[in-house]
């Protein structure tokens, strides 16, 4: 029985792929691709010659079938590799991959190329937990409908993908859905003119609009969603609030400290230790 490799490609510069993803690609029987004549100039970039067979979105719950049989029956070693980018993530692949399991076919994941964890790296958001939603819906009624969705999830960083002349219209909508998100918004990973912006969405936009390129590349978006007032107020105690309102009426945190302290008759390091708390609840 044949193995099936599941083979991240870059997402825009061609160095990013790895020497195993390379070993892998050379040695298959087989690669099932989203666009064969975008991994045909992969493999030709690399010097591979192999057969391609398609997989997509529009075959992939029936061309799942016909590969599984050749990983069982003809044992081949097939390769699923998208455009850009790990399979199955906001990508084809699904299909294949879980038919292979229930086969009792081994699955061979190799890491690499992922906008995700890329524009994660370079957004600087917290990233102990985040959701991926991929791509949101065009139409209006629809993108609303899933930002509320996102608005009540309990995990505050979440990712998107969205294309260049949609984008404006995106963060447009998450302003009034999302208001006071803070975005990395991340236009052509890995490419020659790639290039972040950030800042809370309003932000943000204006900085768009400001660059008439705008509308070329794709983008991956990455958001800290604000944190809920009355999820701070159950969770710290009186002094950190009275501390934060006094920083934001121009105090020193310093001094705010010191006066709260010395008010509520509290231990400074006490109150100190609140503060930081909340500080680094909020971000």
């Amino acid at each position: 029985m044949g193995k099936l490799f599941v083979v991240p490609t870059p997402i825009g510069n061609l160095g990013d792929i790895t020497k195993r993803a390379v070993e892998v690609l050379g040695d298959c029987d087989l690669i099932a691709a989203e666009d064969t004549r975008v991994t045909k100039n992969l493999l030709n970039h690399l010097n591979i010659k192999k057969n391609i067979i398609s997989y997509h979105k529009f075959n992939e719950a029936t061309r799942k079938n016909e590969l599984i049989k050749k990983l069982k029956e003809d044992d081949f070693d097939i390769c699923l590799v998208t455009d850009a980018g790990t399979p199955c993530i906001s990508d084809p692949g699904y299909f294949l991959v879980r038919e292979a399991i229930e086969n009792d076919i081994s699955v061979i994941g190799l890491p690499g190329a992922s906008a995700v964890t890329t524009a994660l790296s370079v957004s600087g958001i917290k990233t102990d937990e985040f959701a991926f939603f991929g791509f949101l819906p065009g139409k209006k009624s629809a993108l609303i409908k899933k930002l509320s969705e996102i608005k009540e999830n309990s995990v505050r960083t979440f990712v998107l993908y969205e294309s260049p002349r949609r984008i404006v219209k995106l963060l447009e909508a998450m302003n009034d859905v999302l208001p006071n998100t803070y975005v990395c918004v991340c236009n052509d990973l890995t490419k020659y003119y790639e290039k972040s912006y950030y800042g809370n969405v309003p932000d943000v936009i204006l900085q768009l609009k400001e660059n008439e390129k705008h509308e070329k590349g794709e983008y991956t978006v990455v958001g800290r969603k604000a944190k809920k007032e009355e999820e701070v107020e159950d969770e710290f105690c009186y002094e950190a609030h009275v501390i934060n309102e006094m920083i934001k009426r121009g105090v020193s945190s310093k001094e705010a400290i010191s006066i709260t302290a010395k008010k509520l008759q509290v231990p400074k390091k006490d109150v100190y230790k609140a503060w930081v708390d909340l500080k680094e609840f909020m971000e």
